[in-house]
């Protein structure tokens, strides 16, 4: 885990896909989506498992999720489907998998390559083969994404008194390739993705600065559950306002949090908006 050396008295952790980025939908359903249909033979049913994967990833409270998690749910989903049922389609449940998430903190492709060699689980093994297949297609995919509008102003603003952070699970090589491509590495301490662990790991870095000193910048729940753990302020970044949500982030949110008037009513307005935008259930019916 990244241990920070204080430069500042505040610190700001920043996610990056659907958060600095406008990433997320290029990334889901033009590399993760087809590999995941590819992968776990989903073509019989790929118009049912595309809904499903983007569901989670994009449309849901699961939003920002690590994509091994995301995995698993989606295809959790995508098996109470009737129309998945009334075709008689096997999807894959991936046991071995579970378990591999119930005792591994650090879920990325090096802990996943080892626990394959280590125990041969074919979940596992078929798991890893789709997760590189993902990180090729978004090298040779994603590119020319630049940042929302107000994210630079934003980051130029916060380094003149925060130390920042990226806290993200998305694998570290393509959070350093995005960030220096767009010339914002700059502004940051450290890139913490998925190999560092989670977000929530990562913001442990909290505990060095004075209460009401840290704040997390996020567009998923898991980003604001994550701060909460820590005992960070928590700026949402809404789902299908993101450029809204900056300017506000820019000309509101940083000077409350620099003056010490963000937390109590000002975030807690913040957070039941963002609760508004994302459901818990998929819109389809649901076979239990």
């Amino acid at each position: 885990m990244f241990t920070i050396t204080p430069k500042h008295e505040f610190l700001v952790g920043i996610d990056s896909d659907g958060c600095v980025f406008d990433s997320m939908e290029l990334k889901h359903k033009e590399c993760f989506i087809p590999q995941f249909i590819n992968h776990y033979d989903l073509q019989g049913i790929s118009k049912y498992a595309r809904e499903s994967a983007e569901f989670v990833n994009l449309y849901s409270k699961s939003r920002g999720a690590n994509r091994f998690q995301a995995l698993v749910e989606q295809l959790e989903w995508l098996a109470k489907r009737p129309e998945v049922k009334a075709r008689g389609a096997v999807v894959p449940r991936l046991r071995g998998v579970i378990d591999w998430m119930a005792r591994e903190t650090k879920l990325g492709n090096p802990t996943l390559e080892k626990a394959v060699k280590e125990t041969g689980d074919p979940d596992l093994a078929q798991t890893y083969t789709w997760s590189l297949a993902v990180n090729k297609a978004i090298a040779e995919m994603v590119r020319c994404v630049p940042p929302f509008p107000y994210v630079r102003p934003c980051l130029e603003k916060f380094a003149e008194r925060a130390d920042m952070i990226v806290c993200s699970q998305t694998p570290n090589a393509a959070l350093e390739a995005e960030w220096k491509e767009h010339d914002i590495s700059k502004y940051v301490s450290a890139i913490c993705g998925q190999e560092i662990g989670s977000k929530k790991d990562s913001l442990a870095n909290a505990k060095h600065y004075p209460p009401n000193q840290t704040l997390m910048i996020g567009d998923a729940p898991g980003d604001y559950k994550a701060a909460a753990a820590n005992n960070c302020l928590f700026f949402p970044i809404n789902p299908g306002q993101e450029e809204l949500s900056w300017e506000r982030l820019h000309n509101e949110g940083i000077p409350r949090f620099f003056e010490g008037h963000f937390a109590g009513d000002y975030q807690k307005r913040l957070i039941e908006e963002f609760d508004t935008f994302l459901p818990e259930r998929p819109p389809w019916p649901v076979e239990d």
